[in-house]
């Protein structure tokens, strides 16, 4: 009985595998093809290449930026930008979330504004931005973690609403109080949830972060863009669209590495 079930143990571990590999080898495969695609439409004149770009003129770009350094200098801006705003957005968001789940009165209270304040386009408080926080780094972070705050208030709030209300009804009759509730129950219970906030938080920051690069920056890949469009160098633009994807690509690898750590302990 054993045996067998040992054998159909790790007969589900070779098809689970086996699919991995086929759907790592699709998604290459995939791309290649998108890839090929592109180029050869360029080549033969199908789409404009000037408009459109094409894989080899990306490729040419980007190693004119990394010959001359430029890309190191803009990508490090952005980057360092996006995770500081990243990190603080999160943070606050999270403590915004355990404030109002923790006091009811302030939840009816500020709820309606925050659900608000998430639907107002930030870009609109660019100028205001400017104006309080100045043309520094400082306005670029501050429109990372306007963006990726309240999205994660939201998100995290509502996991707390919705943890189990007999296991907390179970623990108070046991005498436990808000604290105890808190760090027994809601918090290891939204572990899942704070994880996919910050998965979702990747793409916020690194929006937040070109937006306010639009506005202010003298570098950054956001800076690049601009430039790029203003000088009509849409090969720059291209590039610089494609370096984004595999920062955000790489960063979102991190974070859903770290959830498969932290979900194992809890």
């Amino acid at each position: 009985m054993k045996s067998s079930f040992t054998r159909e143990h790790l007969l589900y571990l070779r098809k689970q595998k086996i699919r991995k590999t086929l759907v790592l080898a699709a998604q290459i495969g995939l791309l290649l093809l998108l890839l090929g695609f592109w180029e050869l439409s360029a080549q033969l004149g199908w789409t404009d290449s000037f408009i459109t770009s094409s894989p080899s003129r990306i490729w040419n770009t980007l190693k004119e930026l990394v010959v001359s350094g430029a890309l190191w200098k803009h990508l490090w801006a952005s980057t360092w930008e996006t995770i500081v705003g990243f990190a603080i957005g999160t943070a606050l968001g999270y403590a915004i979330a355990v404030i109002l789940w923790w006091n009811a009165f302030l939840k009816d209270v500020f709820e309606p504004y925050v659900v608000v304040l998430n639907s107002l386009p930030k870009i609109a408080l660019g100028p205001v931005i400017i104006i309080l926080v100045g043309t520094d780094k400082a306005s670029i972070i501050t429109m990372a973690v306007l963006i990726s705050v309240v999205i994660t208030a939201i998100t995290i709030l509502n996991g707390f609403v919705e943890t189990d209300k007999e296991k907390a009804l179970l623990l108070r009759s046991m005498g436990a109080n808000r604290f105890q509730i808190f760090t027994k129950l809601v918090a290891p219970a939204n572990v899942p949830t704070l994880m996919a906030t910050l998965k979702i938080n990747v793409g916020m920051a690194w929006i937040g972060s070109i937006m306010g690069e639009y506005l202010v920056s003298k570098e950054g890949l956001g800076y690049l863009l601009v430039y790029g469009k203003q000088v009509f160098r849409l090969d720059l633009v291209m590039t610089c669209t494609v370096v984004l994807c595999a920062l955000a690509g790489v960063m979102y690898a991190v974070v859903a590495l770290l959830e498969k750590i932290v979900i194992k302990r809890y």
